[in-house]
């Protein structure tokens, strides 16, 4: 077994850059659209969880919208900065780049399950230039994974269904960074497996995909 370096700690206050007061109504923004969606989560939800008025959220941001899009956003861009750093620390070979990648993913969506998942179900939810801004970083994660595999593919290390290009590359990078970001309320909650085991699964899971071919 590969072991990436220890994980960064993403347990920075949001959004980025925010006073205590915009931290504590981000925080509990963040506990209601997780357990009830971001459309079911009232101004007057968010403000009387952190003991406040409703106009008081409106003296620190925008709109509801604002507030989800600013938390969404950063929430995607330290998962970004903190998969670069990883992918740039773990070496020139592609199993170990991919191993300490898709370990960082399994931690990010298992030990922050609540940031992880209201920002992969609740950005549906932007529209506009907020909803292409997302969607931009989310295509830069996926093809840093991207880049990774088509390496591999090229030195004769991973075997892609498709053929060893780009096109394969980016839809295995698609299938693993899916994998990893969408792992079940079911294994979260009832396999007990602790973050590392599971980071040890989702790890081996993705080298399978990239090394067996299909007898058929």
């Amino acid at each position: 077994m590969i072991v990436a370096e220890p994980l960064p700690d993403l347990g920075d206050p949001l959004p980025a850059g925010a006073t205590a007061v915009q931290a504590r109504l981000a925080e509990a923004a963040i506990e209601l659209f997780y357990e009830r969606g971001a459309l079911a989560t009232t101004v007057r939800d968010i403000t009387g969880a952190c003991g406040l008025t409703p106009g008081a959220l409106y003296n620190h941001f925008e709109s509801k919208d604002h507030l989800l899009y600013l938390v969404v956003r950063d929430i995607h861009r330290q998962v970004d900065d903190q998969l670069a750093v990883l992918i740039a620390a773990a070496g020139e070979h592609p199993v170990t780049q991919l191993t300490a990648a898709v370990r960082f993913l399994v931690s990010h969506t298992a030990g922050f399950k609540k940031r992880s998942r209201v920002a992969n179900r609740e950005f549906t939810l932007l529209t506009g230039s907020r909803r292409q801004q997302i969607t931009a970083i989310r295509r830069q994660m996926r093809d840093r994974f991207a880049a990774i595999i088509l390496a591999g593919a090229q030195q004769g290390i991973f075997s892609l269904i498709g053929g060893d290009d780009i096109a394969a590359a980016t839809m295995h990078a698609a299938t693993i960074t899916t994998m990893c970001v969408r792992i079940s309320e079911w294994t979260l909650e009832n396999t007990g497996l602790s973050v590392p085991a599971l980071q040890d699964r989702y790890a081996e899971l993705a080298l399978r995909m990239l090394t067996a071919r299909s007898t058929a």
